[in-house]
């Protein structure tokens, strides 16, 4: 009798991932190898990647690139303050997909260190048969998040372009 593949969805935090990736070792996330890493272990049934709204060719070509690989790119525009601040974030989005599509798999990827997302992942481990995975690099992770997830994978030169 085949042993079918445990299911997995993953939830990417775009902003978040780039300006980790950028600020802990200079270089871009490697998605594709992601995706592969997916599908050779899982049934990935979801995969998003929440990203920011621009008029850049070059964001264009990679959100592009992104559904080419498989992933619902989703996006939202950029919230001006009248203080001059932008604001981007996809927390709420992020956390209502997780809710919505993460009891549906056995192990939920987070792409993100940012901590408001501990007291999602606490929930899912009270409430569901989910694993969860975070994918982030250590020195820009929240302790809190690590402290959450059920397994923390940290991002490091195998893992980047």
């Amino acid at each position: 009798m085949e042993h079918s593949p445990a299911s997995a969805a993953v939830f990417v935090d775009v902003q978040n991932i780039y300006y980790t990736c950028r600020d802990a070792f200079s270089r871009q996330f490697n998605y594709r190898k992601l995706v592969q890493y997916l599908n050779e272990t899982y049934s990935l049934k979801h995969a998003f990647a929440y990203a920011t709204e621009s008029n850049s060719d070059g964001q264009h070509k990679f959100q592009k690139a992104l559904t080419c690989m498989g992933f619902e790119v989703k996006t939202k525009p950029y919230i001006q303050r009248q203080d001059g601040s932008a604001k981007g974030d996809w927390d709420v989005g992020i956390t209502i997909d997780v809710m919505e599509y993460g009891p549906q798999v056995e192990h939920v990827y987070l792409l993100s260190g940012d901590g408001d997302f501990d007291i999602l992942l606490a929930h899912l481990k009270r409430h569901s048969h989910v694993q969860t995975h975070v994918f982030s690099a250590p020195s820009l992770t929240a302790a809190s998040l690590i402290r959450q997830a059920s397994h923390f994978h940290p991002i490091n030169a195998s893992w980047l372009l």
